[in-house]
């Protein structure tokens, strides 16, 4: 198994237990990966993929094919989709297996507020987001929530690359690619460019003491198998 670098860990964990439920070692295709990588960007938590991956395999294999093998994780779209709409539909009505979206807003502002070794752009910009954060607390549906946190973390990264200066980005960066070495060879260069932006965001945020700004993030500190 290959070193569990932490932004590839959803990608391995779908595609191990994709390989184990299919009972069959079949390795995921290209296609595979950047279906993954679609579920990732959408922000659908790994616990959520893997119940609808469960549910898809549990069908065919009380199904007329169930002689056939499911060849491709493709198999399992249908399903990993409805498992998301019913997570979404449970977080509407209120907190959902521990994840409250406006403690959570409450929690990040908290964490701008203390956040440590912050140059000049980044006090600025974190203390501006975390009264944002106060300000939309327990106002907003999920979609629009996670696409507004990003703009929110991406305008933080921005601030902490500035002041970070080249030869600090350099040395992350450097971090990176060698953590993602092992990948490369096996999943696309799409996706291992997808892992090595969140693998910089995380770093970055990191050395100040600060989360990634992000429900799926906070949802992945606690996920396990369906």
């Amino acid at each position: 198994m290959l070193p569990l670098d932490p932004e590839a860990a959803y990608y391995q964990a779908v595609e191990e237990f994709f390989v184990s439920r299919r009972g069959d070692p079949l390795f995921l295709s290209n296609a595979d990966w950047n279906l993954v990588r679609k579920w990732r960007i959408r922000g659908i938590p790994l616990r959520v993929v893997l119940r609808g991956i469960a549910d898809a395999l549990d069908t065919h294999a009380h199904g007329w094919s169930r002689e056939r093998k499911v060849g491709s994780l493709a198999y399992c779209a249908r399903e990993v989709e409805a498992a998301r709409e019913r997570w979404e539909r449970a977080l509407a009505v209120g907190p959902e297996e521990g994840l409250d979206a406006a403690a959570a807003l409450l929690g990040f502002a908290s964490d701008l507020e203390w956040a440590r070794g912050l140059g000049s752009r980044g006090a600025v910009v974190a203390s501006a987001i975390a009264q944002r954060l106060r300000e939309r607390a327990g106002a907003g549906r999920l979609e629009a929530l996670t696409i507004w946190l990003s703009g929110l973390e991406e305008e933080l990264l921005e601030a902490l690359r500035q002041d970070a200066g080249d030869e600090r980005l350099s040395a992350i960066d450097a971090e990176v690619e060698a953590a993602l070495r092992p990948y490369g060879g096996r999943m696309p260069a799409r996706v291992v460019e997808q892992i090595r932006r969140e693998s910089v965001a995380r770093r970055l945020l990191e050395a100040h003491g600060l989360p990634r700004l992000s429900l799926f993030h906070l949802e992945m500190g606690s996920e396990g198998s369906p």
